[in-house]
């Protein structure tokens, strides 16, 4: 909680473990992105970040049981 690790090998500190700073996001998908546009190697997708892409059902339901339904009749 708050403390740094140092990581040894053969008594030669070779890495540190530290708490995350503050606002890093749990996730590290995001903070790998996060860094990613901070360096330039990503641009954000315009729009606000909360705006969601509307999905459309890639089948109805109904299509979906008579394909399950012809599969197991054809075992």
């Amino acid at each position: 909680s708050g403390e740094t690790v140092l990581v040894t090998d053969r008594e030669r500190v070779v890495a540190e473990l530290i708490p995350p700073r503050e606002g890093r996001s749990p996730m590290a998908s995001d903070a790998v992105l996060v860094e990613a546009i901070r360096k330039g190697w990503l641009t954000p997708a315009p729009g606000a970040p909360d705006e969601s892409v509307p999905r459309r059902p890639v089948a109805t339901l109904g299509r979906l049981i008579t394909e399950l339904e012809r599969d197991r009749a054809e075992r």
